[in-house]
């Protein structure tokens, strides 16, 4: 396992989780009364990074740096529809913008996951 990747992807889920809570506060009327949804979107967005740093190693397009980088896209919007669908379910179908943010949060994870989280090999 990649501790580095695994690492960065849950830092990156909980520091959008953060911009995913003021986002949300805005719409559903701030922070008081609201808690439990709040802490639940933001748990939602670290248990997204934790599942894409997990993933590093799937593989849908192997061989040139830029199928590496389309598998590295896909891979990312795969597993933030898959996380961010949980949390449109508890909404009722109603959170549209947090369920849209969850497709460019899962891509951004694993892009910097990736680009980040890379071992370097011993020359």
């Amino acid at each position: 396992m990649n501790y580095k990747r695994f690492g960065i992807a849950t830092l990156t889920g909980a520091l959008l989780g953060v911009l995913c809570i003021i986002g949300a506060s805005g719409r559903i009327g701030g922070w008081t009364g609201n808690e439990v949804i709040l802490v639940g979107l933001w748990y939602n967005r670290v248990i997204m990074g934790m599942i894409i740093g997990l993933a590093g190693n799937l593989i849908f397009f192997s061989g040139t740096p830029t199928k590496k980088w389309l598998n590295t896209g896909m891979r990312g919007l795969m597993f933030g529809i898959i996380v961010s669908l949980q949390f449109f379910l508890s909404s009722d179908l109603l959170d549209w913008p947090t369920f849209l943010a969850g497709f460019a949060y899962g891509i951004v994870i694993d892009l910097l996951a990736t680009a980040l989280g890379e071992k370097k090999s011993r020359e």
